[in-house]
């Protein structure tokens, strides 16, 4: 496909505007480590917010989950719960508050001030070090996938070539490009270009977002998407086994069910339930979300950053997707059917771009979507090279080193993060591999040790340190070894055993060295006042300070919990609703949403004013 010269020229224009953020910005981001990588924390709560759901606008992300509307109807509502989405709430009715209480940096610095600096709070640094740098590899990998696709879908050049000996596509060629630019930018800019390209993004994918609803509502009938789809395509509520029979339809369609491995959808749902609840009490995995309320100015602050992430992303991110799904499904059919055995779903996206987006609309609509690519993995390279620098060179290396050497070692950091990522993300065989690896096999390493870390007093670094450790191997080792007896299980169900062998690990590590030092427990508790197993040191900090008050807000940070996923839920399936003519339940998810907002206006937005009384 050949774009006109509008579109191009918006565009360009766009990638010459972010370029020109980054080199802006680069004096006031070059001050020191606080200023490149937290904005000196002097960044709006407001601003840190739009960014954050800016951030989870990634082309990857959304071309997948395009994918999923498409294939799984309303059902599909329920499938990100893989990652989960719902950590944003847990994170935004109290974890976003205890950790800006550290007043750390980074993930890893946060770990020193948990279990302070002997042998074992070394040991847990190192390894959030490593999982940072692996995680974040692994996302670079996840976000190749999708751009080279998706780039080479709207430029006619074909840019094939050789480099090094490896015989590169267009997809892939696109991809290095793109990528390149984003890298310079944000090496130049750090939190600073970060946050105002993404503010800027999200201001351009709400407008394109809202367009696409609007002519996905007028092109579409609700009679057209019930011929188009099986029956049960439109009901939200789960089955315990997937019953969606596309064979009269679109026989590709009960394949990529088989492949995808979610056919016994209640039993998926069981499982991301159990997962989700400690892979979101564990917290945010060092990377960008971890250091967007790392940057924010108070606690408070930072839990107002989390829920305004959810409330301004959820409806025009799923007003485009739903849109987007549903013209592909009534209009697309005939282009999808002619790739034969070479059909990629995952270009249901870019086809729907295409065929149904005006010039002009089309130019905008790209530019923020290249800007949403971007903009989150600026955020990744801007979050993983503070680790290696901050948290490795400057702690045990080089601790006078100047402003300026950091600096540039961050940028040499974020480059070689940057190349290997690139070397993965060229040859993945797949986004939904990609995604499933990630959140359930790499994230059950993660899950036991750092929910352990918040509740158990006597958990202590060297249990983190084994538990870690037991999971990132576990996480490598076990999926593998599984598929030997059980081909083409998916991640997800794999995760149990990973959780176990780092919650064993993490149990073992702990009960087998001693308990950390109490005046460490004692700062920490008295400074996060987390709720949980905390009876000893409760007492000793009581015994010392009778004015201390202990974190009582159990109950009602669960209630909260539970109305916010409630709330979440309700603002994807009111544009889906919506978009597929179904006007009663519209009503009723926008009722829910109403409801939903109230309960948490009063029982958690409204205390947030206690909050920064506290002093850290």
């Amino acid at each position: 496909m050949i774009l006109s010269w509008i579109d191009i020229s918006i565009v360009l224009l766009y990638l010459a505007l972010t370029l020109f953020i980054g080199f802006w910005l680069s004096k006031r981001a070059s001050k020191n480590l606080e200023s490149y990588f937290l904005g000196g924390n002097k960044i709006k709560w407001y601003l840190l917010g739009l960014s954050n759901a800016s951030g989870m606008f990634d082309i990857s992300g959304t071309m997948w989950t395009v994918t999923l509307v498409f294939v799984y109807g309303l059902k599909s509502a329920w499938i990100p719960w893989l990652w989960p989405v719902w950590n944003q709430i847990f994170v935004m009715v109290f974890l976003a508050v205890w950790m800006r209480r550290s007043n750390a940096m980074t993930g890893a610095q946060w770990i020193t001030f948990r279990f302070g600096e002997g042998r074992g709070g070394r040991l847990s640094h190192l390894i959030v070090v490593i999982f940072a740098v692996i995680s974040v590899i692994g996302f670079i990998a996840y976000f190749v996938g999708g751009i080279g696709k998706f780039a080479e879908t709207f430029f006619a050049w074909d840019l094939s070539t050789v480099i090094l000996g490896l015989h590169l596509t267009s997809a892939q060629v696109y991809a290095l490009i793109i990528i390149a630019i984003t890298t310079i930018y944000t090496l130049k800019g750090g939190m600073y270009s970060v946050v105002s390209t993404e503010v800027l993004q999200f201001l351009i994918m709400t407008v394109a977002c809202i367009s696409i609803g609007i002519i996905a509502f007028n092109s579409v009938t609700a009679e057209q998407i019930v011929a188009a789809t099986p029956q049960g395509w439109g009901n939200m509520m789960p089955d315990w086994n997937l019953d969606l029979d596309w064979s009269s339809i679109f026989p590709a369609l009960n394949d990529k069910i088989s492949s995808d491995g979610f056919e016994m959808f209640g039993m998926l749902l069981m499982m991301m339930i159990f997962k989700g609840i400690f892979a979101s009490l564990a917290g945010p995995v060092p990377s960008y979300d971890m250091q967007r309320i790392l940057s924010t100015r108070t606690p408070a602050e930072a839990a107002k950053m989390s829920g305004l992430t959810s409330l301004v992303l959820y409806i025009p991110r799923y007003l485009m997707i739903g849109g987007f799904a549903v013209l592909a499904l009534v209009y697309l059919k005939p282009e999808m059917m002619a790739m034969g055995t070479n059909m990629d779903f995952e270009m249901v996206l870019p086809m729907a771009i295409q065929k149904f987006v005006p010039v002009g609309l089309k130019g905008l609509l790209l530019a923020g979507l290249l800007a949403a690519f971007m903009g989150t993995f600026a955020a990744f390279i801007n979050a993983a090279p503070a680790y290696l620098v901050n948290d490795l060179y400057k702690k045990y290396v080089n601790p006078e080193a100047s402003n300026a050497k950091l600096i540039r070692y961050s940028y040499l950091s974020s480059f070689l993060l940057v190349l290997i990522g690139l070397g993965f993300g060229l040859f993945a065989t797949s986004l939904n591999s990609l995604t499933l690896w990630i959140t359930s096999s790499l994230y059950g390493g993660y899950a036991a040790s750092n929910v352990l870390k918040w509740i158990w007093w006597r958990f202590n670094g060297m249990g983190y340190f084994f538990g870690m450790l037991g999971g990132l191997v576990a996480s490598l080792i076990i999926p593998p070894l599984v598929r030997l007896w059980f081909p083409g299980i998916i991640d997800i169900y794999i995760f149990p055993v990973i959780l176990v062998v780092s919650f064993l690990a993490s149990w073992l590590g702990t009960l087998l060295t001693k308990p950390e030092d109490m005046e460490i427990l004692k700062k920490f508790y008295k400074q996060t006042n987390p709720w949980g197993f905390w009876n000893p040191v409760k007492k000793a900090v009581m015994a010392e300070d009778a004015s201390f008050e202990p974190n009582k807000d159990f109950k009602r940070d669960a209630l909260n919990v539970i109305i916010g996923i409630i709330w979440q839920m309700s603002m994807v399936v009111i544009p889906l609703y919506l978009l597929t003519g179904q006007t009663n339940s519209t009503i009723v998810a926008i009722a829910v949403f109403v409801v939903t907002s109230v309960i948490l206006k009063r029982t958690w937005y409204d205390n947030l004013k206690n909050i920064d009384r506290k002093k850290v």
